[in-house]
């Protein structure tokens, strides 16, 4: 894949029969990605290359978003996309604001106590109602998972990816 393209959703299905798609968001910006006249690459399952499409509209409905492309207008034309996920290129990323990451900025990112004990490398998120919680990988032990609140995350050093947490009592029991 093009890691000058980012994930905002997964085409899990089509809807009716005017070629309309539902998508399971991935984006803390579905108002803006999702947004009439916005641009977006549908990449088919496997695919490595995305087809740019124009937003002509959206609407959420039952826990996922309805979206219809300017470019097609019959469910014959997008049936390829099933399964394939939505995704916008690195130029059109929002500017995010202090103590705000992208998950691709997350992912990847080794997890330390504030004692300098390396725990794991974060490959997943839980985007959750009250907070996001980060999926650390162990080895040879279960994920460790680190509720992302003031009290546990210190510091999240982007550039040296690297996540520094204060181990609350019960963390890392196993």
């Amino acid at each position: 894949m093009d890691s000058a393209y980012y994930s905002v959703g997964k085409i899990v299905n089509t809807h009716g029969i005017r070629g309309e798609l539902k998508i399971v968001s991935q984006t803390d910006f579905p108002e803006v990605r999702f947004a009439k006249g916005s641009r977006l690459y549908a990449f088919p399952p496997q695919a490595d290359r995305g087809e740019p499409l124009t937003v002509e509209s959206s609407r959420f409905h039952k826990g996922a978003y309805i979206l219809k492309f300017r470019e097609y207008h019959n469910i014959n034309d997008v049936l390829r996309f099933k399964g394939g996920s939505l995704k916008v290129h690195r130029s059109d990323l929002l500017e995010l604001g202090e103590d705000e990451y992208y998950y691709h900025e997350i992912i990847g990112c080794e997890v330390v106590s504030e004692e300098g004990a390396k725990l794991g490398v974060i490959r997943e998120i839980l985007p959750l109602a009250a907070n996001d919680v980060w999926v650390a990988e162990r080895k040879g032990k279960k994920d460790l998972l680190i509720p992302v609140i003031d009290d546990v995350v210190k510091n999240v050093d982007v550039a040296g990816k690297r996540v520094t947490i204060h181990v609350m009592e019960g963390l890392l029991d196993e």
